[in-house]
């Protein structure tokens, strides 16, 4: 039998040991969060797919003319759409009399868009895009008929047929009418089938082209570098700052997979250039985290002129025979509030800039001006884009 302080020395000696045990776990816990985060990609690493597309896989823009018909009294009866609808019944073996007029309140002329995905094979559909082009005041509940989508060459792609979904709503009572949404245009699902592919050639021989969505010095540098790191030395070469040749497999097979794990491949890009976007027309400012802002002094002050104008009735005596004759009196008054000079610190964060802007209570149109001018004076380091 232990005595009673063996017994407390064991069980001390037990207690340090699963400390000791908790705290090697929890410093291996650490270590291997560690070792996790040195190796998992970079916040600012994007993938070469998000930089840059390459050369020879791209989109079709298709475009066609064509007749919704079953609308709800909501089409228009132009011209162009009476003549559609003539020439369909025509097609059809239908002849209309000459001169007659066709009530067509329930057909609608229409422009019908899609998008011809690269590589897209007969057989497959495309979601399609329906936009009244007359004055139709709804296509809610309607039907495209048989519409032929061409491309740029006048070749017919696809062909578009089916029920047109309108995201909005539409009522009128009495003279009054409320709309939800926009009821002029809407989608069809798989509204087209595609009759006949393009023919896509993806670079020549054992070369093929990346092409940077924005072109850039430093961002075709770091593909270069990170492609030759995953591939070997003289993979990749830059053309120039948008460009970049990659030397891939002949064989298709081969070729493919070899792009799936080029498109893979993370790239750290360098921080963007800085810039400010201004647009005119609505007021808005956007800045990217880049811009900074040297020390300078705006001097924000408010000029208002306000004309106001009050009705009064002249109102002669009835004996004197006089008329009622309107008389405005009108004042002008203008009002100059005290100019503000504020000091704009030298700022390295946008929000710093924001801020700075913000305290001197300018409005947006306001900031435009004041933004031009500081690019003018030298101490917005940005480049300023007017949309």
């Amino acid at each position: 039998m232990l005595t009673l302080q063996a017994q407390f020395q064991k069980l001390n000696d037990l207690t340090q040991k699963k400390l000791l045990t908790k705290c090697f776990l929890g410093k291996m816990i650490w270590l291997v969060l560690f070792v996790t985060l040195i190796n998992s990609p970079l916040a600012n690493a994007e993938r070469i797919k998000e930089l840059a597309s390459i050369q020879g896989v791209r989109q079709n823009q298709l475009i066609g003319y064509g007749i919704v018909v079953g609308l709800d009294g909501t089409g228009d009866q132009s011209p162009v759409t009476v003549q559609g609808i003539t020439n369909m019944l025509t097609q059809m073996g239908i002849n209309t009399p000459a001169g007659a007029n066709l009530q067509a309140k329930n057909v609608a002329g229409v422009v019908v868009t899609a998008s011809l995905p690269s590589f897209a094979q007969p057989g497959q559909t495309l979601d399609i895009t329906v936009s009244s082009v007359g004055a139709a005041k709804s296509l809610r509940g309607g039907t495209l008929l048989m519409t032929p989508l061409k491309g740029a060459d006048g070749q017919v792609y696809a062909m578009a047929q089916g029920n047109l979904l309108v995201g909005g709503a539409g009522a009128a009572a009495a003279g009054a009418s409320t709309t939800v949404n926009h009821l002029s245009a809407g989608r069809i699902s798989a509204g087209a089938t595609v009759e006949r592919s393009v023919n896509m050639v993806i670079g020549e021989g054992n070369i093929i082209a990346l092409e940077l969505k924005d072109s850039d010095f430093s961002t075709a540098a770091s593909v270069v570098a990170e492609v030759n790191k995953k591939f070997g030395d003289g993979t990749a070469s830059a053309k120039n700052s948008r460009v970049i040749n990659v030397r891939a497999p002949v064989d298709y097979d081969q070729r493919v997979a070899f792009l799936g794990e080029l498109e893979s491949v993370r790239v750290k890009t360098k921080p963007q250039a800085a810039k400010v976007v201004l647009n005119g027309r609505t007021g808005s400012i956007v800045m990217n985290q880049a811009v900074t802002l040297k020390p300078c002094a705006i001097s924000h002050g408010n000029l208002s002129v306000v004309v106001t104008a009050t009705n009064e009735v002249s109102q002669p005596g009835v004996l004197s025979g006089g008329e009622t004759v309107g008389v405005t009196n009108a004042q002008v008054s203008i009002e100059s509030k005290p100019g503000l000079v504020v000091s704009l610190p030298n700022s390295a964060l946008l929000s710093d800039v924001v801020n700075a802007l913000n305290s001197i209570g300018a409005t947006p149109q306001d900031l435009l001006a004041i933004l031009q001018a500081i690019k003018v004076s030298g101490s917005l380091n940005a480049e300023l884009e007017i949309i």
